[in-house]
């Protein structure tokens, strides 16, 4: 089947990469279910386009969004606090880890859906106890993470990393199903995303400075992240997870950068951190297989490429 005889829908359509990717979908000739959560306004009329409702919690209103779909982009938008649909952590924790299955359970039941391409986070790998200094091998090179790392659940949990415990649950719970229900699914674990209306109060930034200090403090833009769900779309070798991020914070003049983003435009300026106050600390997180595909994406090259 041609792109342009395929829909596939984005679920949830309503923030910044979800209108990246539908925009992208379009001009590549699909059909798009924009399915949002909270409002459907944002989109102009597209004879392509098709938008729906979606609750994250209803599954019949899943199904229906994702109906005669062969792709779904899954992306679960994390509230801010303070955020009318806020209740507590512990309860966005459940909720989204109940979407997960919910979407995942209505594209297994979608006899026409090829691919679905799970957007989680680098908070799902990072989070893990560091060795101890009496450690026997504590003198050793500490190993990069990569796509094979998980965040630690009890340290999520103990640390009160909710934004880590709920993206690292929601994906487990989707690749569970993924296999029992032979849904061919690729996750993508995202950076911080960039971009107008970040600030401090976002929380995958809860433990920053932590972040900083073991070098996996990393930031994404949403072209870049709408690119590579596309790329893992389409890309017959893509498989498995995709760390995604094309900015790492590792030296003080990036950290005072990405200060300097957070701040609320309400909020008075405030100075850099003395460069005295942070260390250039090496890069423990790395994008190579993400790099590999997009590569192989954008030759139309597969599998050939050393």
């Amino acid at each position: 089947m041609r792109e342009k005889e395929k829909s596939v829908c984005v679920m949830d359509a309503s923030g910044p990469l979800g209108h990246a990717l539908v925009d992208r979908l379009l001009r590549r000739g699909y059909t798009v279910h924009a399915a949002t959560y909270q409002q459907t306004d944002g989109y102009e009329h597209h004879p392509g386009l098709k938008l729906f409702r979606a609750d994250p919690l209803d599954y019949h209103a899943i199904a229906d969004a994702v109906h005669g779909c062969s792709g779904l982009f899954a992306i679960f938008n994390t509230p801010l606090h303070g955020a009318p649909c806020f209740v507590d952590e512990e309860a966005m924790v459940e909720a989204e880890v109940r979407a997960a299955h919910n979407i995942l359970e209505a594209c297994a039941q979608t006899e026409t859906m090829e691919r679905v391409v799970f957007n989680s986070s680098v908070t799902a790998v990072v989070w893990r106890p560091q060795p101890e200094p009496e450690d026997d091998d504590a003198s050793s090179p500490v190993r990069d993470l990569d796509e094979t790392t998980w965040s630690d659940l009890t340290f999520c949990r103990r640390f009160k990393l909710w934004h880590a415990l709920a993206k690292t649950l929601s994906e487990k719970t989707a690749w569970a199903l993924a296999m029992d229900r032979g849904v061919d699914m690729v996750a993508i674990n995202a950076g911080l995303l960039t971009g107008p209306g970040l600030t401090a109060a976002h929380p995958y930034l809860k433990g920053a400075p932590d972040m900083y200090d073991h070098g996996v403090l990393v930031t994404v833009d949403v072209d870049f992240l709408a690119d590579a769900h596309i790329a893992a779309y389409e890309c017959p070798t893509a498989f498995g997870r995709y760390l995604c991020f094309n900015n790492v914070v590792c030296r003080p003049e990036d950290a005072a950068k990405l200060a300097q983003m957070l701040i609320s435009p309400s909020s008075p300026r405030t100075p850099a951190p003395p460069s005295d106050e942070l260390k250039v600390i090496p890069q423990r997180i790395h994008t190579k297989k993400l790099n590999k595909l997009m590569l192989e994406f954008a030759s139309g090259i597969y599998g050939d490429i050393n």
